[in-house]
């Protein structure tokens, strides 16, 4: 119960200069009773959500209500992924070994959807996907005989085709991915993509070519075990990026689960270290100030413009986030069709 209500009235507490006086997560009845994975805001009024059990969920209004449905046929699938471009039109990725890995379409709302790409690899898990602009996105796979299996679209998912393989570095023996919350992957401008990975390694994978070719880089962040690595990646500009992830089975413990880079993804640095596993890390904007705000099953951190520590938020679980580019606007998704809105209070 305290957690609950923290997770609404707990304000941000810092010693620096946050640039954010008050904030805060402000949760925001759903009706949805799923384990909720996915989130994409489209702008202060559409906003996305994805869960297991084939549910979705959508708001037109920011929040004030929302209206979720299940995908016909698709009740036993998770989808850990959703990328929207308005109110009528998203898509959705459904994780899981063989065929349970898909790629759903709506133009209308949710009212129908069709079915773009389904698995036919029974050794692929597709993890997440990205999309640069209305026609052109990436998703991609756990290993396939040494190498991550990447897929590109051009034609607004009609049809996807495999990265040659050629085109992609070897995997590490033991090296996979995290579909926890939805941005194992990111994307930014027309032709940048990144890939969060971990098990055995904590790497990233970057392209500049708009997914046709990929080289690695490796990072500080604790791999070697199954469980460990990168979960999220998250990128303010084609230069400015984060990484956050840990062990999930060790949801407070601390360590290297933090780094930055400022040179594209060729290079990464430790940064302070989070206090538990986190899931999530999205960049918060606000007249010209750019923070890092980071969520897990164990709570939300906020790190501060300068700043050489997280600030705790509060103790409410998430797994997954996304916020406006260059607004402090976001929401935050998890256990039983949770959902939460940033807010802030001004002085």
């Amino acid at each position: 119960m305290k957690a609950a209500i923290c997770g609404v009235i707990c304000a941000l507490v810092a010693t620096v200069d946050t640039g954010f006086a008050l904030a805060q997560w402000s949760t925001q009845p759903s009706g949805i009773m799923a384990r909720l994975r996915g989130v994409h805001a489209v702008n202060q009024s559409v906003v996305w959500v994805s869960g297991n059990n084939g549910t979705f969920g959508r708001t037109i209004d920011g929040g004030k209500t929302w209206r979720s449905s299940l995908v016909p046929e698709a009740e036993d699938l998770d989808f850990r992924d959703v990328h929207a471009f308005d109110a009528d039109t998203a898509y959705l990725l459904s994780i899981g070994e063989g065929e349970k890995s898909r790629i759903y379409k709506t133009a209308d709302g949710g009212l129908t959807w069709v079915l773009q790409f389904r698995n036919t690899n029974p050794a692929a898990f597709f993890d997440c996907f990205a999309f640069w602009d209305a026609n052109s996105g990436v998703a991609f796979s756990d290993p396939v005989d040494g190498k991550f299996l990447i897929i590109r679209t051009t034609d607004a998912g009609a049809t996807w085709n495999e990265v040659p393989r050629e085109n992609i570095p070897a995997a590490l023996p033991g090296e996979a991915a995290f579909a926890a919350s939805g941005t194992c992957v990111s994307v930014f401008g027309a032709d940048h993509a990144w890939i969060g990975t971990g098990g055995s390694a904590s790497r990233v994978l970057r392209s500049t070519d708009r997914g046709r070719s990929w080289s690695a880089a490796a990072t500080p962040i604790a791999g070697g075990s199954p469980s460990s690595g990168i979960y999220s990646i998250a990128f303010f500009n084609a230069l400015d990026g984060a990484i956050v992830g840990g062990d999930y089975l060790k949801e407070r413990e601390s360590g290297a689960n933090f780094a930055r880079t400022a040179d594209g993804g060729q290079t990464w640095i430790p940064g302070p270290s989070l206090p538990g596993y986190r899931s999530a890390v999205s960049y918060i904007s606000r007249e010209g100030r750019v923070g890092l705000l980071a969520v897990g099953p164990s709570g939300s951190d906020y790190l501060a413009p300068g700043a050489n520590s997280w600030a705790s938020i509060d103790s409410a679980g998430y797994h997954a986030t996304s916020f406006l580019p260059s607004l402090a606007a976001g929401w935050a998704v998890g256990e039983s069709g949770s959902i939460a809105k940033w807010s802030e209070t001004l002085p």
